[in-house]
């Protein structure tokens, strides 16, 4: 048996990385890499992969980020499902495995392996759902919008009204850094 893992958030300013693996039960049509589906499309395929499928799905807050780096999360979320998945063969999205042993590693694996679609539709509405149920939390920023990444409205949202507790405020933005004097 193959598991899948794919992550979401890996680039944003604000919000948690969700990686997620998946072992499917039966085939699944419509897969593809999360990035290129419709919301409403993604939101269909959660539900028919969580009913036919084996899954684990792993939340790394912003202050884990923060304090351990996106690496060391990325690698204990894949510990964490190979662990899970023991008997399984791991394929990990991408061309790095942080650090784990015995895991495969595919660029593009989330458009081309079923497994890795399904998870990367995991990892992708588990976090969008997550960023619009806190964002009644945080009116002063569109998370329903832009989702904690770091688009122009919300670089815009955070030099007008700063970080918030959950903004990564290990990753620097350019365009708010304090200009350099010469």
């Amino acid at each position: 048996m193959l598991c899948g893992i794919d992550e979401a958030g890996r680039g944003c300013i604000a919000g948690p990385l969700v990686v997620a693996g998946v072992v499917l039960n039966k085939k699944i049509s419509g897969l593809n890499d999360s990035k290129v589906l419709s919301e409403k499309k993604r939101e269909l395929l959660f539900d028919t992969i969580k009913e036919n499928a084996k899954y684990k799905i792993l939340f790394c807050d912003n202050n884990m980020v923060d304090e351990k780096g996106l690496s060391y999360c990325l690698g204990y979320a894949i510990k964490t499902i190979k662990e899970h998945f023991k008997d399984c063969k791991i394929l990990m999205d991408g061309n790095s495995s942080f650090g784990v042993s015995d895991i495969e590693t595919m660029i593009k694996a989330d458009a081309k392996v079923a497994e890795v679609s399904a998870a990367s539709i995991l990892a992708k509405v588990s976090r969008d759902r997550y960023m619009y149920t806190i964002a009644k939390d945080f009116p002063n920023y569109s998370f329903k919008k832009h989702k904690g990444y770091g688009t122009a409205l919300h670089i815009k949202e955070i030099s007008e009204f700063g970080y918030s507790k959950i903004h990564r405020i290990s990753f620097k933005i350019k365009s708010l850094r304090e200009p350099t004097l010469f």
